[in-house]
């Protein structure tokens, strides 16, 4: 296939050229197949994606556009050349395809980046040795996908033992983030980093009161993590959203058309955000291969990937409170179980609603109430996971910086997340964005229609274990006495683990059983 030199771009590095003059010399290591018009001294690209699925296509077509050379290459040849050919016909863009490895690597100036964007684990490390093989000292390799956090640090000091640079780097927006501007969190080698900064301002999303959504994380697998966590506030996101959906049409009984009027309304408000914008598109579209819309005619089974699992996991080991989290990712378990609900529902019989009459104006209300304070609780538990987790390896990150990354680009952003960093640059140290002055004046006006709208749920038999979870949470974190002093009694009464009192200092045991006998007997 024949392809032309990239041209001379202000947004590259300068050219290694010595490696230039060698290539020139060395026809089995060219960049690129010889044209007519070549000069003897080749151009290289500036940097190399691997792995060319969705994600990885168009974050390299939206390197390409915003100006900088780039080499791509996959297994599948193929899809190589499928993304050559989307890259000319979307203006003819600087990406040249490879359909070996080696070849791919010495297309890429000096010192080299590849970005790769395989699925996690095994596949990863598969890339990494066949790119590694041919990379030199100082080369870059950087994993773009939903990797484990540990598996990245083990990367990376595997890699600093050959001389390469190694970075994790999350990439949250879907396709189309990846193509028009993701939020973008790479973490691990900050020398690494400032390799490939320039792009990365100029790739991300791009917000206007708060710049390019990217900025360098911390240390190790922190950008892995905090991708991770993002992730998992996503779900809880999700959750609600289909938990207000579920009690406005189960209880209140909204049409399609309504539902689409009432989330297209809220989008204009307070629950901003690209999850509420597609939630009204989803119920605007009539089904193409039958009647009604197509929203009612899709599987009520969720799917997931694992970093939802992962954000559960690592906040009980973290000891981090995240029911909201916890309940959207039960909830994607209990729907798998399509057939074993189908059976249920048939012994479980019944109309369980209650028969009274709603006044739909004051419901739609109230759930968007009750929908924004929950997601302040979902919020506050992801940045406490991160928050502890940060604290425990001494990544030293920055809550606020995260908040303003994650206004664009990325899944869960939303106006909401400008509130959020706000907070943090208030108080830094913040331990909980509940008792953040404003977002405590925010749910103490909401928490009575929260309280409705969970209520009028449990009595019309519609699940809402997102909103009741973070109405749980909220109501034990604002109590300064909890039944955990009956709890820590029983822990004491059968395995003797010790107790603290309230009115003096030190750890106490009791012989419960044999006072309580002796009780008994007088």
């Amino acid at each position: 296939m024949d392809q032309e030199v990239p041209p001379p771009s202000p947004n590259r590095r300068p050219v290694d050229r010595r490696s230039t003059k060698m290539q020139a010399q060395n026809p089995s290591r060219r960049s690129f197949p010889r044209t007519k018009d070549m000069d003897d001294e080749m151009a290289l690209t500036r940097i190399g994606l691997a792995g060319l699925a969705v994600m990885g296509q168009n974050l390299a077509l939206n390197i390409a556009e915003k100006g900088f050379p780039i080499s791509v290459y996959n297994r599948t040849t193929s899809k190589v050349d499928e993304t050559v050919q989307r890259a000319k016909a979307e203006g003819n863009l600087p990406l040249y395809g490879f359909h070996d490895p080696a070849s791919f690597v010495n297309s890429i100036q000096k010192p080299r980046v590849v970005i790769m964007l395989v699925k996690a684990g095994a596949p990863v490390d598969q890339t990494i040795a066949t790119l590694a093989a041919h990379l030199e000292q100082g080369d870059c390799i950087i994993d773009g996908g939903n990797e484990w956090y540990e598996n990245t640090e083990r990367r990376e000091k595997a890699m600093a033992e050959r001389g390469l640079l190694y970075l994790g780097m999350g990439v949250s927006g879907g396709e189309e983030g990846a193509r028009n501007g993701p939020s973008l969190m790479p973490g691990g080698s900050f020398e690494a980093y400032k390799y490939i900064e320039d792009i990365l301002l100029k790739v991300a999303a791009q917000v206007p009161d708060s710049g390019p959504c990217v900025t360098y994380i911390g240390k190790g697998g922190s950008g892995n993590f905090v991708k991770m966590v993002h992730n998992g506030i996503e779900y809880g996101d999700m959750q609600l959203i289909a938990e207000a959906y579920d009690v406005l049409k189960s209880v209140g009984k909204l049409t399609n058309s309504e539902l689409h009027q009432v989330f297209s309304e809220w989008n204009k408000g307070e629950l901003l955000s690209f999850l509420i914008e597609i939630t009204a598109d989803i119920f605007g579209i009539k089904d193409d291969q039958g009647d009604g819309y197509l929203v009612d005619k899709v599987l009520d089974k969720t799917g997931m990937k694992g970093t939802g699992k992962w954000t559960v996991q690592q906040a009980a080991e973290l000891s981090v409170a995240a029911p909201t989290i916890e309940a959207s990712l039960d909830s994607r378990f209990l729907s798998g179980l399509k057939d074993e609900r189908v059976e249920a529902s048939k012994i479980f019989q019944g109309d369980y609603s209650t028969g009274l009459p709603v006044d739909k104006s004051q419901l739609i209300e109230d759930v968007r109430q009750a929908l924004y304070a929950s997601k302040i609780c979902s919020y506050a538990q992801g940045m406490n996971i991160i928050k502890a987790k940060s604290s425990e390896k001494g990544w030293g990150l920055n809550l606020g910086e995260l908040a303003r990354i994650w206004k664009g680009g990325c899944i869960i952003r939303a106006i909401f997340l400008d509130r959020i960093k706000k907070a943090y640059d208030r108080n830094p140290d913040l331990a909980n964005l509940l008792v953040d002055p404003e977002f405590a004046q925010e749910i103490m006006d909401r928490q009575a229609a929260w309280r409705r709208v969970v209520c009028l749920a449990i009595n019309n038999g519609v699940s809402t274990p997102g909103m009741s979870a973070s109405l749980a949470y909220f109501d034990s974190y604002r109590r300064d006495r909890l039944p955990a002093n009956l709890v820590q009694a029983q822990r004491d009464y059968f395995g003797a683990h010790t107790y603290q009192r309230v009115d003096m200092p030190g750890s106490f045991h009791t012989e419960w059983f044999k006072i309580a006998r002796s009780n008994s007997q007088n």
